[in-house]
């Protein structure tokens, strides 16, 4: 619940501009899902969609600064920021169920947008498990539109590059890598 409230003050914080004239503006949401399939075991695979697991397959740019819980750890109600370009994104772990294998995230870039990013795992096999991401991207402001469209386009081919580098990663630390 701390977490529910902690995103509705950030989203608050967020919305001036609509505050002034929200029948002036026309507020884009896309909602966009893919399927990644990991070979892994699902304990080794949800610490990979968790912020600092991520860290072995995003790049550069996925480098997240923990606010709350110190020291790190993920579960739910964990806030981090992410720099987006010349933005700083606040990022909120609004789920963290292991057992029921689903994971939720909500990011806002103040006076861009709000993203929600739903992610729910499957086991395939003892040494496969499917995982299911679905980003909901809404628009704060008709600049955001902008953001929320390119971002939308983006996440189309989101799962072949992140099952790329997700199993490329599992490979390098298991000592497979290929030539």
């Amino acid at each position: 619940m701390n977490a529910l409230h902690l995103l509705i003050g950030m989203a608050a914080a967020a919305m001036p501009t609509l505050a002034q004239s929200p029948a002036a503006q026309t507020l884009l949401r896309t909602s966009t899902g893919f399927d990644v399939v990991v070979h892994a075991p699902y304990a080794k695979t949800t610490p990979l969609f968790a912020p600092e697991g991520e860290r072995l397959w995003a790049g550069k740019h996925w480098n997240p600064e923990v606010l709350y819980p110190r020291p790190a750890a993920d579960e739910e109600g964990m806030v981090f920021t992410i720099q987006h370009g010349p933005v700083k994104a606040v990022w909120v772990n609004t789920l963290f169920d292991v057992d029921a294998r689903h994971f939720q995230y909500v990011y806002i870039i103040p006076e861009i947008m709000v993203t929600v990013i739903d992610v729910r795992f499957k086991i395939i096999a003892a040494e496969t498990t499917g995982v299911h991401v679905v980003y909901t991207r809404t628009a704060l402001t008709s600049e955001g539109n902008e953001h929320v469209s390119a971002m939308t386009e983006g996440d189309k081919t989101s799962g072949a590059e992140w099952e790329q580098a997700i199993n490329a990663s599992l490979n390098t630390a298991r000592g497979n890598v290929k030539p």
